[in-house]
């Protein structure tokens, strides 16, 4: 996810060599089980009778719901309109050109589908895309050469050529990119389920793609997964270590038919959480505000709980509601006294900045401002230089659509510039509006502040599934039926609510 020209990984919000971003820059399950999951998987699925779902949340003024259903919309669009015309891969940015993010990819995967529920697509055309996309990564090469390839023992390189689709540089192998890839990939499977030779073969790609995948391979020191691995240096020195946005990772590594890590990894996990309370919210605390978002793009947590969460009497749902409040908490108080910031504007994550590394004096007061950083604030830790990401809100609607929506409202009525045709730009800092400073990155309208000139992938892509989980629970519902988020899921100890209704 930055800046960085020559593919260095740079670091995660703890410090750690991370597998997340650079800028522009075990068990096996029975062989019959398996075999089984191949059989249903790969034949057309029949819609089951169930109860009708409520979509989670109460009724939205008009206006509001027009508001959301464009901001859907444009922020869909990015996704299908930018998706390069041989590969099918998505950009991790525009319009600045850049490679692909495999990540990005997995996104622009789930909002196909969603593109397809709500008619601003066919569902041919949409089908047409997702099964070119995953044909072309599943037939890409693979191996452990320094140059040339695409993939590597089922995991993918973080960024890819977008013409290519080989490795970018020398960027490493990513455990997390990859993961997030294959959730995009596991939503297709299910929700493309009619008996048609186009679905058919997004049902069995998506299933090669995931089988593919050796976790335990990744486990240099179990029962942990490590962050990522390259043939120049071998595995990170880091494994994924809670919490963040690495729940997705270790419920599809567990949920694996092939290739699955120990029960162990969960417990694992989770004796590494921060809980404790910040401003006024008692919660398991992580800084940026993606990781409290990310994997409930795929699973719905609602009533469903670990013996973590029961032991607090809470589910992760409404952990990542109660950090949503205490980010708009942190952003009322405003303790570094940033401009534009309040109680209908703040959102603190991982985004883009106006500087790798700038300190200026504005006002008095000595600002340190940063480029592409995990940006948030917490126990665990506070990264802020007055840059607000328009995901940070909208990736929480589900959470707290009584802040979250009128938050985006307020931005995109203070704000013209933060907006253009694909939704808003990546992220905006009120604090930096003096026509004299030259930004690195970005540009500064004089009077205002400064704005991005891009989009990423990775923050546009919450930015539609939550919304749509928000209005129609749309991928929640589709991922309920995924055996594979079943059986991870069940393997970490969870239970409650839907997911018993599924085991039964």
């Amino acid at each position: 996810m930055g800046r960085v020209a020559d593919g260095r990984t740079g670091q995660d919000a703890d410090g750690r060599p991370s597998a997340r971003r650079a800028r522009p820059a075990a068990a096996l399950f029975a062989l019959a089980a398996s075999a089984l999951f191949v059989l249903a998987l790969c034949r057309p699925v029949p819609r089951a009778a169930e109860p009708r779902v409520v979509p989670p949340r109460p009724a939205v003024a008009p206006a509001a719901e027009a508001f959301l259903e464009d901001l859907e919309q444009r922020t869909f669009r990015w996704f299908w309109d930018l998706a390069d015309p041989g590969t099918a891969l998505i950009p991790d940015r525009a319009p600045t050109p850049s490679f692909s993010s495999v990540a990005a990819v997995g996104f622009g995967l789930t909002s196909y589908t969603i593109g397809a529920e709500r008619g601003w697509v066919s569902r041919a055309d949409a089908a047409a895309r997702t099964a070119k996309t995953l044909r072309f990564l599943v037939s890409a090469p693979s191996g452990g050469a320094p140059a040339g390839m695409t993939s590597y023992r089922g995991f993918f390189y973080h960024f890819l050529d977008m013409r290519t689709g080989e490795r970018f540089e020398k960027v490493e192998l990513s455990t997390i990119d990859t993961t997030l890839l294959a959730a995009g990939a596991l939503t297709c499977q299910s929700y493309f389920d009619r008996e048609d030779p186009v679905e058919a073969q997004i049902r069995a790609d998506a299933d090669t793609l995931y089988r593919r995948i050796e976790w335990t391979w990744a486990q240099p020191r179990p029962p942990g997964v490590s962050m990522g691995w390259t043939p120049e240096e071998g595995f990170h020195t880091w494994n994924w270590s809670g919490y963040d946005e690495a729940m997705i990772l270790y419920i599809l590594a567990l949920g694996s038919p092939t290739h699955a890590i120990d029960p162990a990894a969960w417990p694992q996990w989770c004796s590494t959480y921060v809980w404790g309370s910040y401003f006024g919210q008692e919660h398991v605390n992580f800084s940026p505000l993606f990781g409290h978002q990310y994997t409930h793009i795929w699973v719905d947590f609602r009533g469903i709980q670990d013996p973590y969460m029961r032991g607090k009497g809470i589910d992760y749902f409404e952990n990542s509601r109660r950090a949503t409040l205490s980010q708009k908490a942190y952003a009322t108080a405003n303790p570094s006294g940033f401009a534009g910031y309040g109680p209908d504007v703040w959102g603190l994550t991982a985004c883009d900045g106006p500087f790798d590394d700038g300190t200026l004096e504005i006002d008095g007061k000595t600002r340190k401002f940063q480029g592409y950083a995990a940006r948030g604030a917490s126990l665990r830790h506070v990264i802020d230089d007055g840059t607000i990401a328009p995901t940070a809100a909208a990736g929480s609607i589900p959470f707290a659509p009584e802040i979250a929506i009128p938050a985006l409202q307020e931005m995109t009525r203070r704000w013209p510039d933060l907006r253009n045709a694909y939704g808003f730009l990546n992220a905006f800092n009120p604090t930096l509006a003096d026509a004299a400073i030259r930004p690195q990155w970005g540009r500064i309208v004089p009077g205002v502040g400064w704005f991005d000139v891009d989009q990423l992938g990775i923050d546009q892509g919450p930015i539609v599934a939550m919304i749509e989980n928000y209005r129609s629970g749309l991928v929640w519902r589709t991922m309920r039926k995924n055996p594979y988020i079943i059986a991870g899921l069940e393997r970490a100890g969870f239970t409650g609510g839907w997911l018993d209704r599924a085991a039964r």
